[in-house]
């Protein structure tokens, strides 16, 4: 009976397909759910995909800056000798004929090699760029320029900000009826950034109607240490154990589902603070 030969290219898309599942079920555990948080807190991952991500934080879970050979080298460093890579997906462009005869034709990809700066060093004679910003706490004023790019942000989404006093422990509030976030105007400035974006995160859809308030908070909760995080504000704190912890409660795809929101709600509140 004669075989079936499988190409190298049916293989290579099967162990992709492998790697990307093997990541998504690594988000079920405690420890696998922290590896993604932190990787993608920290500057220089929002860049990729969220599948890209899952792939990175299961490779490499203490990366921090990843870019490929020749990014390095434009940054200044170059990748040693004998470094294994990252393997993540990189699209291929469709060709001129495939464009002109299926606008629908689906995106390829292939997969590529990526490296974190811990494999690196600096090149001879050169003064690397700087990858990260110096990570600040939430009690200093660091970041009082931000508040009016996430006013801004707030503006879009059709909420006004209100900074007043608040009595109790709660710091800052969304009010999605009257569509307005409050925030404790007694807070140091880099608290209350932490707090608007954690109410600008709820006013994107994140609320207790469409998920239950576990679900919605770790949405927002996990979503706020990332945004932050891009930024160089330590917030994280003790809430990523107690993020991580329901991670293992739930269903594989309802994870990678979450993943996706969170990965979604922080990328536009990054955008707004990265916004000149």
């Amino acid at each position: 009976m004669p075989t079936t030969k499988v190409s190298s290219a049916e293989e290579r898309r099967a162990a992709d397909r492998d790697r990307i599942e093997q990541a998504a079920r690594a988000l079920l555990s405690s420890e696998g759910w922290q590896h993604w948080v932190r990787v993608r807190a920290r500057n220089g991952l929002a860049r990729y995909s969220l599948g890209n991500q899952m792939l990175i934080a299961l490779q490499n879970p203490d990366a921090t800056y990843v870019a490929g050979f020749r990014g390095f080298l434009n940054l200044g460093r170059c990748v040693r000798k004998g470094e294994r890579g990252i393997r993540i997906h990189a699209p291929i462009p469709p060709s001129k004929k495939e464009d002109d005869e299926d606008a629908r034709t689906p995106m390829r990809f292939r997969s590529v090699a990526v490296f974190d700066v811990s494999q690196t060093d600096p090149l001879p004679d050169t003064q690397p760029v700087a990858l990260a910003p110096p990570a600040e706490p939430i009690t200093g004023d660091s970041h009082a320029h931000l508040l009016p790019k996430l006013q801004a942000l707030a503006a879009e989404l059709g909420y006004r900000v209100c900074f007043e006093p608040i009595s109790g422990s709660q710091e800052g509030s969304c009010d999605s009826k009257r569509q307005i976030i409050t925030v404790d105007e007694s807070l140091a400035a880099n608290a209350q950034v932490r707090v608007l974006v954690h109410e600008l995160a709820h006013a994107q859809g994140i609320d207790y109607t469409s998920y239950t308030r576990e679900q919605a908070e770790v949405i927002v909760d996990t979503a706020t240490i990332i945004a932050c995080g891009s930024v160089g504000l330590d917030v994280a704190g003790d809430a990523i154990p107690y993020i991580a912890g329901w991670g293992e409660g739930g269903a594989l795809a309802a994870v990678r589902a979450f993943a996706g929101e969170i990965d979604r709600v922080a990328r536009r509140i990054e955008q707004a603070m990265q916004e000149a």
